[in-house]
């Protein structure tokens, strides 16, 4: 379909106004009963040499400044253990082993003995994150226990070239 000299620069002035293309084919169906398929109106404005504006985007959001006191954020990779001095007589001694056959889901997995003698399955997912399964229900090691298995875990899974 083609339009006469006043409707294009009817459409002329919508675009120079900012519309967008499904705007302006809307406005030729309600204002000039013109019915145009969305390629229709883009075809238009591209024979009539014409650009559409760009709609300035949206400024980015500056993130507020966290509190000094603010916990440390986690390590990228969850093998990495940010290694801190533990206090003699903390902690025992926490044995890794690694499954010859992963577990259904995990990439890899295997089972941990912490130092206070209570055991659990751990495994690493497809998408790196590292989960722990306790045998005995609620259980939750002590944060020295879990940066020894986190290192124990780092040095078997090198070993094995992961």
């Amino acid at each position: 379909m083609t339009l006469d000299d006043t409707q294009r620069k009817k459409v002329a002035q919508w675009i120079a106004e900012g519309m967008k293309l499904s705007e302006i084919q809307n406005r030729l169906a309600s204002e000039l009963d013109v019915r145009m398929t969305y390629m229709d109106v883009r075809f238009l404005v591209d024979d009539l040499k014409l650009t559409p504006k760009d709609i300035e985007p949206p400024k980015p959001i500056t993130p507020v400044a966290p509190p000094a006191s603010a916990p440390p954020q986690p390590a990228a990779n969850p093998l990495k253990v940010e290694k801190e001095p533990v206090p003699p007589g903390a902690a025992g001694t926490v044995s890794v082993s690694v499954d010859q056959l992963a577990r259904p889901g995990a990439v890899v997995s295997g089972k941990v003995t912490f130092s206070d003698g209570k055991s659990a399955e751990w495994y690493i997912d497809q998408t790196g994150r590292l989960g722990l399964s306790p045998q005995q229900t609620g259980y939750r090691p002590a944060p020295a226990d879990l940066q020894q298995f986190q290192a124990a875990l780092e040095a078997e899974l090198s070993k094995m070239g992961m």
